[in-house]
């Protein structure tokens, strides 16, 4: 039998991504090394080896490139917990407490997290990340949940996944104490509403 042979992305599409794979990547670098408030536009473009122009027509102004930097990192972080989540997919408990910890532990060594705990240079970042954070992994993980286990409905999965992601990033920005310690706390708060939802037990809206 002849195996499907992969679909060709178009010479366009795949030069955007790249473009931009190679700019976000820069920006990463550059604000471990040096901080937010000192990369610049100018910076970024010669990191990425592309002109400004090109930086701009792609991306129109720094903040969108920030959100665009932003939301690759979250996205980043959701993947991470999301394997988890199915690598543990027999044991729920287990599956959500073992993402909580991942999440929080990935996002400690964020540089856009960073700035944010240590209350430096965020500027345009304060109100940015909660709010792309929440709205980007809250629909992944509410399509996660009934994806893993079929049993708990739409509105059911998405006020989880909306409790799981607001404590996530809170927990993230505030850190407290130990990612494991965090994620056992948090475990145990929600352990009741998982078994209801798991037993098919829990009630409908309204």
């Amino acid at each position: 039998m002849t195996a499907a042979r992969p679909t060709r992305v178009p010479y366009p599409a795949a030069a955007r991504s790249l473009l931009r794979d190679t700019v976000l990547g820069a920006v990463d670098e550059l604000v471990r090394s040096r901080g937010w408030s000192a990369t610049t536009m100018s910076d970024v473009a010669a990191a990425a080896g592309v002109s400004r122009q090109t930086l701009y027509n792609e991306f129109g102004s720094r903040a969108a490139l920030v959100e665009a930097y932003v939301a690759r990192e979250i996205d980043h972080l959701v993947e991470r917990a999301t394997d988890a989540v199915r690598a543990n997919a027999d044991d729920a408990h287990r599956a959500l407490r073992t993402a909580f910890a991942l999440f929080l532990e990935l996002a400690s060594d964020e540089p856009i997290v960073q700035i944010m705990v240590n209350n430096a240079e965020a500027g345009e970042l304060h109100q940015l990340l909660p709010a792309l954070g929440q709205a980007l992994a809250r629909g992944r993980v509410a399509q996660l949940i009934p994806e893993v286990w079929p049993q708990v409905g739409a509105a059911d999965a998405e006020l989880l996944a909306e409790t799981l992601v607001r404590l996530a990033i809170s927990h993230a920005l505030l850190p407290s104490s130990d990612p494991d310690e965090v994620a056992r706390g948090v475990g145990r708060m929600l352990a009741p509403f998982v078994d209801e939802l798991l037993a098919g037990d829990a009630p409908g809206p309204g």
